[in-house]
């Protein structure tokens, strides 16, 4: 056992989620004890039964074999523990897309109680500048008797480390990808550091916690901007009537330019939420991070209008709309534009009869289902039934459909993914 190992015999991972469980299980996979909390019954039974809780290509063997070998147990209450990672949603709060820390807190004053001096305490929540000092603050307004610092005998540690990972892939970039960990003071960046180095392979790049929180935001913003660049490409080429991705392809076999594949919108739980929190803490300054967010945010009303002037003319419209995910072959809805566009579709349209095809859940999300006009199908059954076909995620199994069997119905291919 490596001394990092040595250091934290218990580890108590908040928010079993998509990032919370797998870093619970890889941390539990080197021999250390780790406890997961979730607020979430169904998820905390699922875990302990050692099944994944969503989709996640090739994770659920090593959750198995944690929770087998008494490693990682799920739990609804707070326990004493030599570390903590918070790993809970912060959502937006109000018009100006200020986090709502709602979720921190609660964690907070769960686990206060139980906090002992020399715990280390480390935010993974994406977050804005500023979040983890006030998370350490709110710590101790609950304990007054701790202190945050390196040198006080009743000192506990507070840091940031943001996760890295690509839902899908996490199998893979949970231990391999580079991390940033930033503290807020210096004893506490080692410690988290050191935490990290338990299942993380790769380098691991030390920092302040306020800087750690911008890495992630900067990171996500930078692929943000570049999206809305291929997004609005693909405006200005349908007003020219260009194939635009025949011209991505073109232009990029210049050496230096490589212009990402534009789509419905930009989904998901990092990329079309973290831009705006760097917005919101410096909106005179963060103007194109802001355009990009207006012109990827207002992607999905373009393709609306599209499926709506192909329905033109017609009494009842059979629309198959072909992926609900935020991207393929997964099943998280989180922010997904590819939903959003479904469900306004159905509101705005109620003669329409609307066919999704999503093959990775079971069942519509409330959202949609509480929708007398949409209904899920297999993907055979809505392309043959649709008028219109309105390709929103490359899912493969959309990849490998027979695109002969499309005859002359209308195609919205928003991936460009078939040659129709």
């Amino acid at each position: 056992m490596t001394n990092a190992q040595q250091q934290f015999n218990d580890v108590c991972v908040v928010g079993l989620g998509y990032i919370g469980l797998p870093t619970a299980a890889f941390i539990a996979s080197k021999g250390i004890k780790v406890t997961g909390v979730d607020v979430n019954p169904a998820f905390v039974e699922t875990i302990n039964k050692g099944e994944v809780p969503f989709v996640e290509p090739g994770f659920d063997e090593m959750l198995k074999d944690v929770v087998n070998r008494g490693l990682l147990t799920a739990r609804f209450d707070q326990i004493e523990a030599d570390a903590y990672i918070v790993c809970v949603p912060t959502p937006f709060k109000g018009e100006n897309h200020e986090v709502d820390t709602k979720f921190i807190n609660s964690a907070i004053d769960a686990m206060a109680p139980h906090l002992r001096p020399g715990a280390l305490v480390v935010l993974e929540s994406t977050s804005p500048p500023g979040t983890t000092r006030a998370m350490a603050d709110y710590i101790l307004e609950k304990r007054p008797d701790l202190a945050v610092g390196d040198d006080e005998e009743n000192a506990i540690f507070v840091a940031h480390c943001p996760e890295r990972v690509l839902p899908g892939q996490i199998m893979e970039e949970m231990e391999n990808n580079d991390r940033v960990v930033g503290g807020l003071t210096p004893r506490a960046t080692e410690l988290a550091r050191n935490l990290y180095s338990t299942f993380c392979t790769a380098e691991l790049l030390t920092t302040d916690a306020t800087t750690a929180e911008m890495a992630k935001l900067t990171e996500n913003s930078f692929r943000d901007v570049n999206i809305a660049f291929a997004n609005e490409l693909s405006l200005i080429c349908d007003r020219l009537g260009i194939d635009v991705w025949e011209l991505i392809e073109l232009a990029n076999h210049h050496p230096r330019v490589n212009i990402l594949q534009p789509g419905p919108g930009v989904g998901g739980h990092c990329i079309a939420v973290d831009p705006w929190f760097i917005v919101s803490a410096t909106p005179e300054e963060a103007k194109i991070v802001k355009m990009a967010r207006d012109v990827n945010d207002g992607k999905p009303q373009w393709v609306i209008n599209k499926v709506v002037d192909a329905m033109e003319g017609l009494e009842s419209p059979v629309v198959a709309a072909l992926g609900i995910a935020f991207k393929n072959d997964i099943d998280d809805l989180r922010e997904s534009p590819s939903l959003n566009i479904v469900r306004q579709l159905a509101e705005e349209n109620p003669k329409a009869d609307i066919r999704v095809v999503e093959p990775n859940v079971d069942e519509l999300p409330e959202s949609l289902a509480e929708l007398s006009n949409i209904q899920k199908q297999d993907l055979d059954d809505a392309v043959e039934a649709a008028d219109i076909v309105l390709l929103l995620v490359n899912h493969k199994e959309i990849l490998a459909f027979d695109t002969s069997k499309l005859g002359s119905k209308t195609v919205i291919d928003t991936k460009g993914v078939w040659s129709v």
